[in-house]
């Protein structure tokens, strides 16, 4: 008669092996979290990106009181001297709209122009302050729009650009 001793905590190096295998981690995914953590820190944004958001949504809070939401999302980056930048919204008819542009340091003169699906002018209401522009409108019909944003500077500045709607 044989008995079979069991001992508790003990493991074969067969089993070890199993649950070595079944438990690392895989080299790509290794590699991914590797590469997410050196090159996120290239999407952060900058001191001045956030300072032109801090400016846009002044410009956008005020027209909250009017009981604008504004929408999640933004778009920040640098303007080069009197470049412009196309930016294509989907809108609903029946809804206003307004369109708010921030920027830092020196740029005082920015243009915010909006444009059909057909890339025609769309007749809007326009604000502008020292470094702060918005234009307004309301949409007659759904689709795609567009906005033009401008700095109209002999610097580069940090432009963000955001909307709001009712």
């Amino acid at each position: 008669m044989s008995a079979v001793l069991r001992v508790s905590g003990f493991r074969s190096a067969a089993t070890e092996a199993r649950r070595w295998r079944a438990n690392r981690i895989p080299l790509g995914f290794l590699s991914l979290l590797c590469l997410i953590a050196v090159a996120l820190p290239a999407f952060a944004e900058t001191d001045q990106e956030v300072a032109a958001r801090e400016q846009a949504l002044d410009v956008a809070g005020a027209f909250s009181n009017d009981g604008f939401k504004i929408r999640d999302g933004h778009w920040s980056g640098t303007f080069a001297p009197h470049e412009k930048k196309l930016f294509a919204v989907d809108l609903y008819a029946g809804n206003s709209y307004w369109f708010s542009v921030g920027a830092t340091g020196g740029a005082k003169n920015l243009t915010v122009e909006i444009f059909d699906e057909l890339g025609q002018p769309v007749a809007s209401d326009k604000f502008h302050a020292d470094g702060k522009a918005a234009a307004g409108f309301s949409a007659a019909n759904s689709g795609q729009f567009y906005v033009r944003v401008g700095l109209e500077e002999e610097t580069p500045a940090a432009v963000c650009f955001l909307y709001s709607y009712k």
